[in-house]
């Protein structure tokens, strides 16, 4: 089986899906003939023409815009746009017209798109280039939202999402694109070649959406996270030396509820982990998840360990970043609350 980063994964998935369906259309800024800023449409242009992999003006509402246009009219659009961080002017359009689409026509029209975004900071980029925006969209009805952790996964839950009727919008965690990162800002990314993860099949295969994975089987305490904080995560319990089951959410909407119950149910005890700010954030949609199904379950308080509550800093980025160090105090707490 071939290995692939995550930015390969993406354009096989792509790829994929652009020669078995003559729908499926590519729009975005840069992605034709320069490929994308991370590489992850490189060659696509070429290989299905311009008509199909289509470069956009920095519209990032004319690109959802002209996405949902396509979509009503029978194409199942891909939209990239080129950090998560420059979403918010297509906002408007995702809440007002793609995510209602469907409801306000009593299902007569849809729009199958899917918007691509790279999330998440760790790459020394800025606060205009680092934030993670996914918990505006959790709290949308009529989207769904995915971020993988890895190759494997992006490539599966992509070639779905292309296929799904639902509107989504896919986020994908740029710190990790070429390889996963344990939360130490000293040490390099691990190549995905070197991990077992890295190892993806060349052809098709879907993942379900909405379906969570236990990376990590324990019998202490739920740690629930996902994209980047994985990685943290699985380092953070190594380094704190802690039997902790570690959940990879995958999808945050629709969530694997019931994945959640059953090992806290199990564990006891919770953490939830998450790059965004705090205040607000999907971390609080988990924490009170747990709360209202495991309640007679939990032996301590759920904690979270989440970026803190101002803009993405430059400067300091990894005292906003969580860490393994910061994500092992909280397991540590956790375990002594009884």
């Amino acid at each position: 089986m071939p290995r692939m980063n995550m930015v390969q994964a993406i354009n096989s998935a792509m790829d994929i899906m652009l020669t078995r369906d003559q729908n499926v259309v590519l729009i975005g800024q840069d992605i034709g003939y320069f490929g994308g800023v991370f590489r992850c449409t490189d060659g696509l242009q070429r290989k299905h023409g311009e008509h199909r992999v289509i470069d956009a003006p920095i519209a990032e509402g004319g690109i959802v815009g002209s996405a949902i246009g396509m979509g009503v009219n029978g194409l199942r659009p891909v939209a990239e746009i080129q950090f998560a961080d420059y979403i918010y002017p297509g906002v408007d359009q995702i809440i007002s017209q793609l995510a209602r689409l469907r409801y306000r026509t009593a299902g007569d029209f849809f729009a199958p798109v899917t918007i691509r975004t790279p999330c998440g900071g760790g790459i020394r980029g800025g606060q205009t280039h680092s934030q993670s925006p996914e918990g505006i969209f959790t709290h949308l009805c009529g989207v769904k939202v995915v971020m993988p952790s890895n190759p494997y996964d992006a490539k599966g839950l992509l070639i779905a999402s292309i296929e799904d009727d639902d509107p989504i919008i896919f986020f994908e965690p740029k710190r990790i694109y070429n390889g996963p990162f344990d939360g130490d800002p000293d040490k390099p990314a691990t190549p995905w070649s070197t991990h077992p993860k890295g190892e993806v099949p060349s052809d098709y295969y879907t993942l379900p959406i909405g379906r969570a994975d236990i990376v990590r089987a324990g019998e202490d305490v739920t740690v629930l996270c996902y994209g980047t904080m994985v990685h943290v995560c699985q380092a953070a319990a190594d380094y704190a030396e802690v039997d902790a089951e570690i959940i990879d959410l995958r999808t945050l909407s629709p969530l694997d509820v019931p994945a959640i119950v059953q090992s806290v149910e199990k564990t006891g005890r919770c953490v939830v982990v998450h790059e965004a700010t705090r205040f607000s954030g999907y971390g609080a949609e988990l924490a009170a998840t747990v709360q209202e199904e495991c309640f007679y379950s939990l032996e301590a308080p759920v904690i979270r360990v989440t970026g803190w509550d101002t803009p993405y800093p430059h400067a300091f980025e990894w005292d906003y970043f969580p860490t393994k160090r910061r994500v092992a105090a909280a397991l540590e707490k956790v375990l002594e609350m009884t």
